[in-house]
């Protein structure tokens, strides 16, 4: 049991380590790839803890929730060094850019920015902006929920569609199997009904439905998924969720 409940956190060290850049000693941890994927909704943990302590510290201080929700925003980035942001426009440019399986890869493995990657960023950031602005009514726990509930879609992608590329981070991770993707799922749903109740199941349809579409169009385009449709998949069932909350609030 000791050594059970020390590999599992020894997963969770791994999921902030790779999901954040929070200074972690991971490196003398041992490597279990995506075994360790069920941990990544528990670094949404972390990162919605640090946003949502922002947001409430901010409307505290007599902001509004327009400023209190650019600030936690901010912080989310800073806190994971904008990847998901970045696997967005790369997911972005490469879908819509090029016109076969081959050239949407060679676009999505470029590292500079085109029209469609700038123009999904401004689209998706304004949503997720505007909602969680709406949504800060109903109190900052929200952002809890929406970062944990966005982090299950990469493990599920992952278990679910084969790599597209067959190289890069999502390759070398490996593939979780249905048993890491149901626990990554139930751990999520559990810190969600914990933070925000009922509404915590809506929240999680809308995010599930967000990653749904991503994920046939990823399918149909280029034949799976790679990291940045990963993080693509963060970043639109979070604004999903966000748009579900502001509904709620």
């Amino acid at each position: 049991m000791k050594d059970r409940l020390s590999q599992r956190w020894a997963d969770v060290l791994l999921a902030l380590a790779l999901l954040t850049r929070l200074p972690l000693r991971a490196r003398s941890l041992p490597d279990r790839g995506a075994s360790a994927a069920w941990a990544w909704p528990l670094a949404g943990v972390a990162v919605g803890g640090l946003s949502a302590l922002v947001a409430a510290l901010s409307l505290a201080a007599g902001l509004p929730a327009t400023v209190a929700a650019a600030l936690a925003l901010a912080a989310q980035a800073l806190v994971t060094g904008a990847m998901h942001e970045d696997g967005l426009a790369d997911t972005a440019d490469g879908l819509w850019g090029g016109w076969t399986r081959e050239r949407r890869l060679e676009i999505m493995k470029d590292s500079r920015t085109g029209s469609y990657g700038v123009a999904a960023l401004m689209l998706v950031g304004l949503v997720r902006w505007s909602a969680l602005a709406a949504a800060l009514e109903s109190g900052s726990a929200v952002l809890i929920a929406a970062a944990v509930l966005s982090r299950v879609p990469m493990v599920v992608l992952m278990a679910w569609l084969p790599n597209a590329r067959g190289a890069g981070l999502s390759q070398s991770l490996g593939r979780p199997d249905g048993r890491q993707a149901r626990l990554a799922v139930l751990v999520a749903l559990a810190v969600a009904l914990l933070v925000s109740g009922p509404a915590a199941l809506i929240l999680a349809l809308a995010a599930a439905s967000a990653a749904l579409a991503l994920g046939m169009v990823a399918r149909a385009k280029i034949g799976g998924q790679t990291g940045d449709i990963l993080g693509a998949s963060q970043q639109l069932s979070e604004a999903a969720v966000f748009v579900a909350a502001a509904a709620l609030a």
